[in-house]
């Protein structure tokens, strides 16, 4: 999402002192006037909820239109504001839904519960739960669908939406690890490997079963899946 501009800084918005004024030429004098119109134009805060409706406006035509039939036309006038505004925001479709998708996963935590069985389950549960809303369904689908067929696209969906989402396994190992109950990393390298593959596990199990295969996410299930998994860390 792109990054807000800076306010104007105080001297930009101050007025010309008389002395300056009366010896200024008078073509500075009258554009004087309209650059600190434009200093606070570009000084502008976004509004986050323009941000939020525009965001929820995508997903919702994404799930309704597919990704073919979304254009950002449609998703300016659902979400009720200009076409400008929304490209000022997201100058491409791509970037649009990618950010749509990943405010989603934003909502993810790993709490610290007292035992590593405990958060994996409780985070098991916030992705199931997730997984399970038509919307989320609609997005994920359709968005990695089209990154099959677009490099670009699919390099943005890694970056902006996977790679985030494996800082739940990082918080999680270095709370087992405070508690003891898993060893303290020795290599850093071994350790970023590990946390791509328990996140892999992890993601892809849960969306395989629920995304692919239609199957629920029940507390048994969760629990039984935690033993698999504590299983293979314990012997690793």
């Amino acid at each position: 999402m792109p990054a807000a501009q800076p306010p104007a800084s105080p001297e930009s918005l101050r007025p010309a002192c008389p002395a300056r004024a009366s010896t200024a030429p008078a073509a500075a004098s009258t554009t004087a006037p309209e650059a600190a119109n434009a200093a606070r134009a570009k000084g502008r805060p976004r509004s986050a909820a323009a941000d939020r409706a525009i965001l929820d406006a995508t997903r919702e035509a994404l799930a309704e239109l597919g990704w073919g039939g979304l254009t950002m036309g449609h998703v300016a006038s659902r979400a009720g504001v200009a076409k400008t505004t929304l490209y000022r925001r997201w100058p491409s479709k791509n970037e649009l839904v990618v950010d749509a998708v990943a405010t989603l996963f934003d909502e993810l935590v790993m709490p610290d519960l007292g035992s590593l069985r405990a958060d994996i389950e409780a985070v098991v549960a916030q992705f199931a739960d997730l997984l399970a809303r038509p919307e989320t369904q609609a997005a994920l689908l359709a968005l990695f669908a089209e990154g099959i067929r677009d490099r670009q696209l699919h390099r943005r969906i890694r970056e902006a939406i996977v790679d985030p989402q494996k800082r739940l396994v990082r918080q999680g190992r270095a709370a087992a690890q405070a508690r003891g109950e898993l060893e303290a990393d020795t290599d850093a390298e071994s350790a970023r490997e590990e946390v791509d593959i328990i996140f892999d596990t992890i993601a892809g199990t849960v969306e395989h079963r629920v995304l692919v295969s239609g199957e629920p996410i029940t507390p048994a299930w969760t629990r039984r899946f935690t033993d698999l998994l504590l299983g293979a860390l314990a012997t690793g």
